[in-house]
């Protein structure tokens, strides 16, 4: 698993949000902005996150950032997942991998003794020039916009 580091360019992407609306890395040309992966919606850890960086998001866009979260769910978990918690930032359905695997954060986990591939929970907090600024790689779901502010 080769994850993106501070400094990489973001690659360029096209993918779909909750709605079927094609999203892509042109869209957020000239602004700061933070990718978050998180491994399924409607899952405890996933919800706490995600529900964390709502209840922030009048903060988070006041420094600037737009949001994007992204998983391997379809669109019709997404927004479900959306619209069962009001998330104002849009939901990459990414079933075919395509931006995960760009991201890098796709790879081997351990749960319950048991290896598997999976999705890693990773943020990436982008500059405005398109390279990656920071990687949280140790994601607090409770407390995770405090981590995108510091």
């Amino acid at each position: 698993m080769k994850t993106l580091q501070a400094g990489d360019k973001v690659p360029e992407f096209e993918a779909v949000d909750q709605d079927g609306n094609p999203i892509s890395t042109s869209d957020y040309k000239g602004q700061k902005w933070v990718v978050f992966f998180y491994p399924k919606a409607n899952t405890p850890g996933c919800t706490a996150e995600a529900c964390n960086l709502r209840d922030h998001y009048a903060e988070l866009q006041e420094a600037g950032y737009a949001l994007v979260g992204v998983s391997a769910d379809s669109p019709k978990k997404q927004a479900s997942f959306r619209d069962k918690y009001d998330f104002p930032f849009p939901l990459i359905a990414d079933e075919d991998h395509t931006v995960i695997k760009a991201f890098g954060v796709w790879g081997p986990k351990k749960f319950m003794g048991r290896e598997y591939d999976g999705i890693h929970r990773k943020t990436f907090v982008i500059s405005e020039d398109g390279r990656v600024d920071r990687v949280i790689d140790k994601v607090k779901t409770k407390d995770h916009a405090a981590q995108i502010l510091e």
